[in-house]
């Protein structure tokens, strides 16, 4: 690679950290600080909060969303080789079926572990 080819990288690598970190920076020196009793409190849809406002939810249920997320993901795959199915070759159905493979071993891995539960 040449210097030049670097040149781009470096600075693609710098505007990854300096395009997000801009409006957050920004928003940090920016923002008006104006702190009172009000806007200190929890809120919740509109509804005035009774009892203890922080209530631990179950890991579990954030392991269901994450394994949803990770199978629709996962599903996205299937779409460009099934549409391109004819004229892929056998090595392509051998490396789906093992894709696919994988997915089940993993369905069935969360399954035993029950994250796939409801409580």
């Amino acid at each position: 690679m040449s210097l030049n080819e670097w040149i781009f990288i470096g600075l693609f690598f710098a505007l990854s950290w300096i395009l997000p970190a801009t409006p957050i920076v920004l928003g940090k020196i920016l923002a008006p600080r104006r702190p009172n009793p009000v806007k200190h409190q929890v809120y919740e849809c509109g509804v005035e909060t009774f009892g203890d406002t922080r209530v631990q939810f179950r890991a579990q249920y954030y392991i269901f969303a994450l394994v949803f997320v990770l199978f629709d993901v996962e599903l996205v795959f299937l779409f460009p080789w099934a549409l391109a199915y004819n004229q892929l070759g056998l090595f392509a159905l051998f490396e789906m079926t093992v894709f696919i493979f994988l997915l089940v071993v993993a369905l069935v891995y969360t399954w035993r572990k029950g994250a796939l539960t409801w409580a």
